[in-house]
C-alpha cells in the first residue's frame, strides 16, 4: 500500500511548529516517530493535507530533572532512549517497565513516548484497508450511524491500546501541550475521552510538548502488567498500572488504572477503595479483584469477547495487588 499526496512540512523549532500547526489546524497531523501515523495513512484511515515533522527539535527531545523535583520528557524522545535512562530507571521503573512492553525493539527506536501518549484508538471493522471497510455500512468513525463493534450504541467503541497512558495516570504525571501562544498542562488521567473517535482532550492547532512526573515522597511503589497473545507484535489484550503510598499504619494512597480494554484507560476508584479500607491482605485483594469487574462498563467484543475482558481484569487486578504487597514487604525489611 502507498501513502496518499500530501505536504511535508518539517519546522525546525518548537515555536515554528506551533505556527504552522495553527495554520493547517485539523488537516494536518503531527509527526514524530510515525510508527502509527504512517502505518494509518497507507490503509488510508487517515488523509492529511499537511503532516508536520516535529522530530529532532531540541525543545521535545530532552529528559530533564525540573526545580520543583518533577522529571519531564520531552514529547519527542524516543521509547528506546526512555527504555534505558538511569533517571528513569531510578524514579519510575513501572512507567520504563510500560515503555518497555511496546511493540518491538525496532518499533521502539523510532516511536516516541508522545505518539504513544496519543496513540490513535483502534477497532477490526475500522483498522483495515478503504476496500475492506467500503464492504460495510459507513461507521460512526467514516460519517454513519452505526457503530459495528456494539450495535445500536450512539457512540464510537474503538480501544485506547496505549501502554504507557496506564502507568502515567497511575503516577499522576500531567501532560504539557501547546498551541501557538497558548499552553495547558493537563493531568493524565483527564487527557483523554471515553470515546472512539475523539479519544484525547488535544484542541485543533494544540500538540503535545512534554510530559512531567512527580517527585513522590519516596514512600511509594508501583508495579505494571500486560498480557497479550505475542510479545513484541501484538497490542495488549489488557494491562494495569498500579501506585501505592505507604506510611508506618500501611497504605495511604493507591491507584489502579486498567489499559486497552476501552476508548480510555480505566481508573479503578471502587476498586481502590477497597484496599483503603481494608488494607493489603489477602481477603482484601479477591474483594478488590470482584469489585473490578462492576467498575468496567460497556464492553465491546472487540480483539477478546466481553466475558473474557471481565476476567482478564480480575485477574490483572490480583496480580497487580499482590505484586506490590510483595514490593511493600521487602522495602519494609
Amino acid at each position: 500500500m502507498r501513502l496518499p499526496r500530501f505536504e511535508f512540512l518539517k519546522p525546525v523549532s518548537l515555536e515554528e511548529s506551533l505556527t504552522l500547526l495553527e495554520k493547517s489546524g485539523r488537516k494536518a497531523k503531527v509527526l514524530a516517530g510515525g510508527t502509527d501515523l504512517l502505518v494509518n495513512m497507507k490503509y488510508g484511515v487517515l488523509r492529511p493535507e499537511t503532516v508536520i515533522s516535529v522530530k529532532g527539535i531540541p525543545e521535545l527531545s530532552s529528559i530533564s530533572a525540573g526545580m520543583n523535583g518533577n522529571t519531564e520528557i520531552g514529547a519527542c524522545v524516543t521509547l528506546t532512549d526512555l527504555a534505558g535512562n538511569s533517571l528513569i530507571a531510578g524514579k519510575f521503573p513501572a512507567f520504563q517497565g510500560a515503555v518497555r512492553s511496546v511493540a518491538s525493539k525496532h518499533i521502539r527506536n523510532m516511536a516516541s513516548i508522545g505518539g504513544n501518549i496519543c496513540l490513535d484508538t483502534r477497532c477490526w471493522y475500522y483498522n483495515q484497508s478503504k476496500l475492506w471497510r467500503d464492504a460495510r455500512e459507513l461507521c460512526h468513525r467514516t460519517g454513519g450511524k452505526v457503530c459495528h463493534a456494539i450495535k445500536g450504541s450512539t457512540r464510537c467503541h474503538a480501544i485506547n491500546s496505549s501502554d504507557t497512558a496506564p502507568a502515567l495516570i497511575a503516577l499522576d504525571a500531567k501532560i504539557a501541550v501547546m498551541k501557538k501562544g497558548q499552553k495547558r498542562l493537563i493531568p493524565a488521567k483527564e487527557f483523554y475521552r471515553d470515546d472512539g473517535i475523539r479519544h484525547t482532550s488535544l484542541e485543533p492547532g494544540e500538540m503535545v510538548t512534554s510530559i512531567q512526573l512527580p517527585e513522590g515522597n519516596g514512600n511509594s511503589q508501583s508495579i505494571f502488567i500486560k498480557v497479550s497473545t505475542r510479545k513484541g507484535i501484538d497490542f495488549a489484550t489488557g494491562s494495569i498500572a498500579a501506585h501505592a503510598t505507604v506510611n508506618d499504619k500501611g497504605v495511604s494512597g493507591i491507584r489502579l488504572v486498567l489499559g486497552s480494554i476501552s476508548s480510555a484507560p480505566i481508573l479503578l476508584d471502587k476498586t481502590s477503595q477497597v484496599i483503603m479500607e481494608s488494607g493489603l491482605t489477602e481477603k482484601s485483594i479477591e474483594k478488590a479483584a470482584e469489585t473490578a469487574r462492576s467498575e468496567l462498563g460497556t464492553l465491546t467484543n472487540l480483539f477478546t469477547s466481553a466475558g473474557y475482558k471481565r476476567h482478564l481484569v480480575e485477574v490483572l487486578v490480583r496480580r497487580a495487588l499482590s505484586e506490590l504487597k510483595e514490593k511493600i514487604g521487602r522495602a519494609r525489611k
